[in-house]
């Protein structure tokens, strides 16, 4: 019987705790459903966005409570952004999996503090790394006393405004890690394309899912909102939740 894949989902940003249960409540549903375990994800604060004047969330104190919260009431592992090294030990002590943005993945320090809080630690590819590079952060995770490291692939640079993705990096990572996880909504976006915020093109974020599939990724992490029109961070890019399961199914049948 082949292994579950891994699954990570949830709103951008935390918006609100109502967003936060509708989401939380079809994930319960489709983890019931589907035999998963899908970990659910929101950030704290988005502290790269394009804007000074863009939505960044209630910060770490308000958000973790948020967050706490959805644990409790509806049994879901948990997967968060960190930005700072400072932010590690408080985070790790509610979330499952500790995320290192893909921006910050040769952070030294920021490595080095999420690997000893014995968490997870979900590291994603630099838009301007390849998969092979990725062996040097993975290196920094092990070598502080955790082997409980993912790696995530989310596109590179391509030009200006645009990512492509390479997916030969799914292969090449695999070889530095035994979960490798296919961003499959930050992959379609748009950076900086929009008028100050970045835009995507969602309808490709299926088709990036089962491609990833074909080369080999265990993990798939998707962005899900009630109405991504209407979200305050990444609503061009994200899925609508009432999809989700319709990709998830293509992804384990």
């Amino acid at each position: 019987m082949n292994k579950k894949p891994t699954i990570i989902a949830g709103p951008c940003v935390i918006e609100s705790m109502d967003i936060l249960r509708e989401v939380a409540e079809e994930l319960v549903r489709l983890n019931k459903s589907l035999n998963l375990d899908i970990i659910f994800k929101a950030s704290f604060d988005k502290a790269n966005r394009t804007s000074i004047h863009s939505f960044r969330g209630p910060g770490m104190k308000k958000g973790l409570e948020m967050l706490a919260d959805i644990k409790s009431e509806y049994g879901l592992k948990i997967l968060t952004d960190i930005h700072e090294s400072c932010q590690a030990q408080p985070v790790g002590e509610v979330a499952d999996v500790l995320q290192i943005p893909a921006f910050l993945c040769r952070q030294t320090d920021l490595l080095v503090a999420a690997a000893k809080t014995g968490k997870t630690v979900n590291i994603k590819k630099a838009q301007f790394l390849s998969g092979d590079d990725m062996q040097y952060p993975v290196q920094k995770v092990r070598e502080s006393g955790n082997d409980k490291v993912w790696l995530t692939e989310r596109g590179n640079i391509y030009g200006y405004n645009n990512l492509a993705v390479d997916f030969r990096n799914i292969a090449d990572m695999k070889k530095y890690t035994d979960t490798v996880i296919m961003d499959c909504t930050h992959s379609v976006q748009r950076p900086g394309a929009a008028g100050g915020k970045t835009g995507g093109n969602r309808e490709f974020v299926p088709s990036m899912a089962l491609a990833a599939k074909a080369f080999g990724a265990n993990g798939y992490f998707f962005e899900i909102h009630p109405d991504p029109e209407k979200a305050l961070s990444d609503g061009p890019n994200m899925l609508y939740l009432k999809d989700f399961e319709g990709v998830v199914k293509s992804l384990i049948n």
